[in-house]
């Protein structure tokens, strides 16, 4: 099937082309010819007011579901959802059930993904059943493409395992993601620990649980001479620091929802809010967005964490962490952080995030394998149940209107639009 683009406007950071308005022509997987003018009747035509079109996206650290957790999320849900998110490739998490550490747990997620319209790469665990103790075959997964390690969601709490985890990291090229969270502080991550959880007389996470485990991240990265990713920073002493560091050894990134919104969100007991890591104060949210534009943050992720009804619907200290994200990521991060400009959040969405995992450079250009993410900044849509894609529905934004609109991705010879 072709494909024609009419009259967008190409986002792509480094490349002769960004900032320009042009017609794209697509065949066969491939582009065929960008120009301003161009006419194919035979072709499926792309058109919106203000459409535009960038290297595809991907999200690094998305929480599928499957195997274990079907009834939170399957493949094919986690796929449309990243696709009607702006999403060509997501690296996902390993906590499933059972978890990803060994090759078979890489090789089922490969196996049963590769006909979904966006590309899955399995992030291989560092520990046995991500429990933090024992070393997994991270070089017999790396073989079988784990394209990075990580326990996902559960921080590293021990030294001695995340040294052995990053010097076996660096003998197969890949990387370690971590998320920085000193459980011993953090309370469960219940809520920020400032002004609103004293009001709500709730046990809260200093921000000293993610700094301190943040600097012990660098100076065991440094020390192993392996790259690591600080995942998912939340708090303004973590930013701090790495402004003034000079490591070719530690990456970061950042939840949309962090850039986003605060703890003010959750003085109502909105569970949907109720996320790991917090939303923390306005303070930390700037200088979050201050990271990005320095270039101290590198990648933005959606943090989604499909949740069933049953594990939200409680009582605010027993509901579990996390919110669905993949959909709302990029309306979101247009309307609530706009002091980020939309070259750098490409730059965040997409370019970053493919380079931290070693895959190819996006180019948009005549002759090359398309990887397309679409979108239109002026286009209002509401979010709601019906058009939600993911199984679950803990997101803090349904009845919410968006004015930025995802209107399709093309990647290969599969695309899907809204």
């Amino acid at each position: 099937m072709s494909i024609l683009i009419k009259n967008a406007r190409i986002v792509s950071p480094g490349s002769k082309l960004n900032g320009t308005q042009k017609d794209i022509l697509i065949k066969n997987g491939r582009i065929e010819k960008i120009s301003n003018k161009i006419s194919d009747k035979s072709a499926k035509m792309i058109s919106s007011e203000n459409l535009y079109v960038s290297p595809g996206w991907m999200d690094i650290g998305t929480c599928g579901a499957e195997p274990g957790f079907e009834f939170r999320e399957t493949f094919s849900s986690l796929s449309k959802s990243a696709a009607s998110g702006g999403f060509t490739s997501i690296a996902v998490f390993p906590n499933t059930n059972p978890p990803v550490d060994n090759k078979s747990s890489v090789q089922f997620i490969q196996n049963n993904t590769r006909d979904e319209v966006v590309d899955f790469y399995p992030i291989g665990a560092i520990s046995k059943n991500c429990k933090g103790e024992e070393i997994t075959e991270m070089i017999d997964m790396a073989t079988h493409g784990a394209i990075a390690f990580s326990d996902g969601k559960k921080s590293l709490q021990s030294n001695g395992v995340l040294l052995r985890a990053l010097q076996y990291a660096k003998s197969t090229g890949r990387i370690i993601i971590n998320h920085p969270d000193d459980h011993s502080l953090s309370n469960g991550n219940n809520i920020h620990e400032g002004e609103i959880s004293t009001s709500l007389g709730l046990k809260a996470s200093p921000s000293l649980s993610e700094i301190l485990t943040t600097e012990r991240d660098i100076l065991m990265a440094e020390y192993a001479e392996s790259m690591i990713l600080l995942h998912n920073l939340s708090c303004k002493e973590s930013v701090d620091k790495l402004l003034k560091l000079k490591s070719s050894f530690v990456a970061s990134s950042v939840s949309y929802l962090n850039l986003c919104k605060t703890d003010d969100s959750l003085a109502d007991f909105n569970v949907n809010y109720k996320t790991n890591p917090p939303l923390r104060s306005e303070k930390d949210r700037k200088a979050l967005i201050k990271g990005i534009n320095q270039g101290a943050i590198n990648i933005i992720c959606s943090n989604h964490v499909p949740l069933e009804e049953e594990a939200k619907k409680l009582e605010f200290v027993y509901a579990d962490l996390g919110a669905t994200g993949l959909q709302t990521c990029f309306p979101a991060l247009i309307e609530f952080a706009n002091d980020i400009e939309l070259e750098k959040l490409v730059e965040c969405l997409s370019v970053n995030p493919r380079k931290l995992m070693g895959l190819d450079e996006i180019v948009i250009k005549s002759g090359e394998p398309v990887n397309l993410t679409l979108f239109d900044t002026n286009s209002p849509w509401t979010y709601n149940e019906q058009n939600n894609l993911s199984k679950s529905k803990n997101s803090p934004f349904f009845g919410h209107q968006f004015n930025s609109k995802i209107v399709g991705i093309i990647n290969g010879k599969k695309s899907r639009f809204n």
